[in-house]
C-alpha cells in the first residue's frame, strides 16, 4: 500500500532536516504538491491520500536533488516575486524577497502616466521589470539581459501574466538601450566578490556564476552601470542598483563621483543595506 501524504511529508522533512535544510517542511510541502499537479492546500485537506506510483516516484526523485542541495525554484521551475507567479530555470538567477524592497523604491518614483519609462537591466526572470509593468500599466518598460536563454524565460513569463507593457533587449548593460531616455534605470547586476566563500553555499552553487559574481571586489559592473547610465536618463532621472551588505559605503560613493546627485543608501527590513540610488540633475 503506497504512504499517505501525512507518511511523505514526516519522512521527507526528516531526511531534509538531517540534510541541514533550515527550511524542510516547506520545502517538502512545495515539491510534493508539485509532483501531485495539487496546491499545499490539497496536502492539508487530504493528509490520508495515497499518491499513484507515478506522482510518488517523481516526488522522490525530487527529493533525492534537493537533498543534494538543488535549489525548490529550479525543481518546480516557478517562484513567486512580488505576488506575480515566475517561471525560471538555471540560466536565471532565482528571484528574491530582499529584491522587492528596489521595486518598491522604483515604484515611489515612477508615476503612472503615459510617456513614463523605465530600464531594468539585466532582467533574468524579469522579476522587476514585470512587477513595474504591472504596477504602471501606462508604464514602457525595457528588460534587457546579456543571456538570450534569460530573455527567452523573461518573455515567457510577461506573455504568462499578459503584460504587454515590456519590450525585451539582448545586450550588456546600457549598451542595450540605444539611444533611449528614462525616467528610471534599475538593476540587481552581479556584486558578489570572486572570492566570496558564499559561493560555495545553498543555492548559489547553482545559480548562473556571471548573474552573481563580479570583478573588482563585485563593483566592476556596478561601476559600468553608474559610469553609463547618465547618459540614459532624463533630467531629473533615477537610477536604482541593488547591492550587497558590505557595499552600502562604497556604491554611493562611486555615485557620487559618477555625478549623481540626491544619493543614498536604503537599508532592508533585515536592516542590511541593500539600495542605492542616485539622481540626474534636473
Amino acid at each position: 500500500m503506497n504512504p499517505t501524504l501525512t507518511e511523505l511529508l514526516t519522512a521527507a522533512t526528516a531526511a531534509l532536516q538531517a540534510a541541514g535544510s533550515d527550511s524542510a517542511r516547506g520545502d517538502a510541502e512545495v515539491l510534493l504538491a508539485h509532483a501531485l499537479g495539487q496546491s499545499r492546500t490539497f496536502l492539508r485537506t487530504w493528509p490520508e491520500h495515497a499518491p499513484a506510483p507515478a506522482a510518488l516516484a517523481a516526488f522522490h526523485e525530487l527529493l533525492q536533488r534537493r537533498l543534494t542541495g538543488e535549489p525548490v525554484a529550479y525543481l518546480t521551475g516557478h517562484r513567486e516575486f512580488w505576488s506575480l507567479d515566475l517561471a525560471v530555470s538555471p540560466a536565471t538567477l532565482i528571484p528574491r524577497p530582499e529584491t522587492e524592497l528596489l521595486v518598491e523604491l522604483a515604484l515611489e518614483r515612477l508615476a503612472n502616466t503615459r510617456g513614463v519609462q523605465a530600464a531594468d537591466l539585466g532582467t533574468g526572470s524579469g522579476a522587476i521589470a514585470l512587477a513595474l509593468a504591472s504596477e504602471r500599466p501606462l508604464a514602457r518598460i525595457v528588460a534587457t539581459d546579456r543571456s538570450a536563454a534569460a530573455l527567452d524565460i523573461a518573455r515567457t513569463n510577461a506573455a504568462h501574466l499578459r503584460l504587454g507593457n515590456v519590450e525585451f533587449r539582448l545586450g550588456d548593460w546600457c549598451a542595450a538601450l540605444g539611444d533611449k531616455h528614462f525616467d528610471l534605470i534599475a538593476a540587481n547586476p552581479p556584486y558578489i566578490a570572486s572570492n566570496d566563500p558564499h559561493l560555495g553555499c545553498g543555492d548559489l552553487r547553482f545559480e548562473p556564476h556571471a548573474a552573481l559574481v563580479a570583478a573588482e571586489q563585485g563593483l566592476a559592473d556596478i561601476q559600468c552601470i553608474a559610469d553609463n547610465a547618465l547618459q540614459h536618463l532624463k533630467p531629473g532621472g533615477w537610477l536604482l542598483l541593488e547591492h550587497g551588505w558590505d557595499q552600502g559605503e562604497c556604491v554611493p560613493a562611486l555615485l557620487r563621483v559618477a555625478g549623481y546627485t540626491e544619493v543614498h543608501c536604503v537599508r532592508d527590513i533585515a536592516e542590511q543595506p541593500r539600495v542605492s540610488l542616485g539622481r540626474k540633475t534636473p
